[in-house]
């Protein structure tokens, strides 16, 4: 805000410098044509032999008579006339930019284009017209994913209920079922409300994120430790994929962080690993204090990201298996707010993916942290 008023401040000066400098140079101009014109007209008369009847020469011999008042005059007219252009002249910039102004948000596909003494001003304005609709679009596409998304949703909590109603009821309705049969129903059964419950915690998190701004508490924590207890409760979803966890991490790191937030980025970054981790492979979290930053890097085996995907990979509700009936694809939102609470911990979050390798690096700045 303040670069801007400053920005507004030195170009007033400016417009106000030009508008005023070319007042003064046409009203030189006028008075220096004034004073060449009347001593041109006196060198001229008197070359002429005038009589006294003569009529011309009474009033020229008037107008010399009274030559400094003849002259302020005609300055003063000159001034009226001068000041009264350059006020309508400075009116109808201020109309132009009015114009433009409405162009911003009405006349979406043409640029705004402004006398050349207002360069700076159209400049500036086709600017916020172009970060205007960059905005606009980008609007439109998030609304656009959340919709499709919670389209996939409502479908996906569909599935899951059929499928406890059905097996619930089969349970109820058959009386002579086996306790094979049935603890059978019931490890479906019960699978199937778990994966109900994680789809309605993904529309509690699709509300959060909308509703409210995520604020730090900070405190004292051993990231070391932290990450340590983290990885141990993955424990079920590796056996399930038959998955294992290789630490690197330096001893008693700690650092001065929201901790309940960051848990939070390093369980989806986790959960992204084991999603989207070939099976039987091994997941590295490396953890060190590099060029005075806190260095902490989650490397899986998995398909190759594209660059394209890659870019949007921490956009809100962008989801890499757009997949409806995928049971490893998330709400979109893990990786964005992730990436926002790294931010407010003046930190950096990358991406990156090839040779069938996907690698998350985060960097926390030396100022939030200290070796114990």
């Amino acid at each position: 805000m303040n670069s801007q008023n400053h920005y507004i401040n030195q170009y007033k000066k400016k417009l106000t410098t030009y508008i005023i400098s070319r007042f003064l140079i046409s009203m030189f101009i006028y008075s220096a044509s004034l004073v060449m014109l009347m001593l041109i007209g006196i060198s001229i008369t008197s070359l002429h032999a005038w009589q006294p009847y003569d009529s011309l020469y009474k009033a020229l011999k008037v107008i010399d008579n009274n030559k400094v008042l003849v002259i302020t005059i005609l300055i003063l007219l000159g001034l009226i006339i001068f000041f009264a252009h350059y006020w309508k002249k400075t009116l109808s910039y201020l109309e132009l930019v009015v114009e433009a102004t409405n162009d911003i948000y009405f006349n979406k596909n043409e640029f705004i284009q402004l006398p050349p003494e207002l360069k700076d001003i159209e400049n500036q304005l086709n600017h916020i017209k172009s970060n205007i609709q960059k905005s606009n679009y980008a609007a439109r596409e998030a609304e656009q994913r959340k919709n499709d998304l919670i389209v996939y949703l409502a479908h996906d909590l569909k599935t899951p209920l059929t499928s406890v109603l059905g097996y619930l009821t089969l349970l109820r309705d058959e009386k002579d079922i086996s306790c094979e049969l049935k603890s059978h129903y019931l490890t479906i059964a019960t699978s199937k409300a778990q994966r109900l419950e994680d789809l309605i915690n993904e529309f509690f998190e699709i509300t959060r994120f909308n509703l409210t701004n995520i604020e730090l508490c900070y405190s004292n924590i051993n990231l070391t430790l932290m990450i340590e207890q983290l990885a141990s409760e993955f424990a079920p979803m590796l056996q399930d994929k038959n998955l294992t966890f290789r630490f690197n991490l330096q001893h008693n790191i700690e650092i001065k962080c929201d901790p309940d937030k960051l848990q939070r980025v390093f369980d989806n970054i986790i959960r992204n690993a084991i999603n989207y981790s070939f099976d039987n492979g091994i997941i590295d979290i490396t953890l060190t204090e590099k060029n005075n930053e806190v260095e902490i890097i989650f490397t899986n085996d998995g398909n190759t990201i594209s660059p394209e995907k890659l870019e949007r990979i921490f956009e809100q509700f962008y989801r890499l298996d757009v997949s409806r009936a995928t049971n490893s694809g998330g709400s979109g939102l893990g990786l964005a707010i992730a990436k926002e609470i790294i931010l407010l911990h003046k930190g950096k979050i990358i991406a990156n993916s090839e040779n069938d390798k996907i690698t998350f690096k985060i960097l926390l700045p030396n100022g939030c942290k200290k070796i114990v």
